[in-house]
This record gives structure tokens, C-alpha cells and sequence, in this order.
């Protein structure tokens, strides 16, 4: 008997009223909510880029061969870090190379 009684409570505690049932239009408004609070949350943390960047990395950014970057190491025109046979350079370095090697484009006229 005190199981019966027992499962009885338990059908009463699980039973779905009218206003407990979710419609499409509770949906669309929780999916709204939500896209809201995402935007909000990327707009709010600005992409930031990795400071200090491996070889491999570097080699691909600047479309460079090992020997390249090497001669860059070496020369001393790019500058790094070494820890543990890693060597990492960083961004900012990376980017004042760029912009001190800056050609600027002559308009040609043409004729």
C-alpha cells in the first residue's frame, strides 16, 4: 500500500499543467533574447590578437621559407624570443617591419 500511495504523489508532482507548456511563440521570443545577449557579448570583447607568435606562424603570415625567417633572425632585422628551443616573436615587431619596409605606390600616367 505504501507503494501505491507513493506513486501516486509521484504522478501528482510530475503532472504538466495547461500554463507549463512551452508554444512556438515562447520559443521565438527565448531565441530572440538570446541572439540579443550574444551580439551584445561578442560586440563587447574586441578580438585581440596573440602577442607572440611561433615560427611556423610568422612563416605563414609573411608567406616566408625557414631560410627566410632565419636570415631575418640572424641579420637581426626581426627581432625574438627564445625559451626552450621555441623561438616566438612578437606581433608588434612583426607589424613596424612591415610598415618600415612601406613602398609607396607612384601613380603612372598613361599615354
Amino acid at each position: 500500500m505504501a507503494l501505491e500511495s507513493n506513486s501516486s504523489t509521484n504522478a501528482t508532482k510530475n503532472r504538466m499543467y495547461r500554463e507549463q507548456l512551452i508554444t512556438m511563440e515562447d520559443l521565438n521570443e527565448f531565441r530572440s533574447l538570446l541572439l540579443n545577449d550574444l551580439k551584445g557579448i561578442i560586440q563587447s570583447k574586441p578580438l585581440r590578437q596573440k602577442q607572440w607568435l611561433k615560427s611556423n606562424e610568422v612563416r605563414k603570415l609573411l608567406n616566408i621559407s625557414p631560410g627566410t625567417l632565419q636570415n631575418l633572425r640572424i641579420n637581426g632585422t626581426l627581432t625574438y624570443t627564445k625559451i626552450g628551443g621555441i623561438m616566438y616573436y612578437d606581433q608588434t615587431d612583426i607589424e613596424k617591419l612591415l610598415n618600415g619596409n612601406k613602398v609607396n605606390a607612384l601613380p603612372i600616367l598613361f599615354k
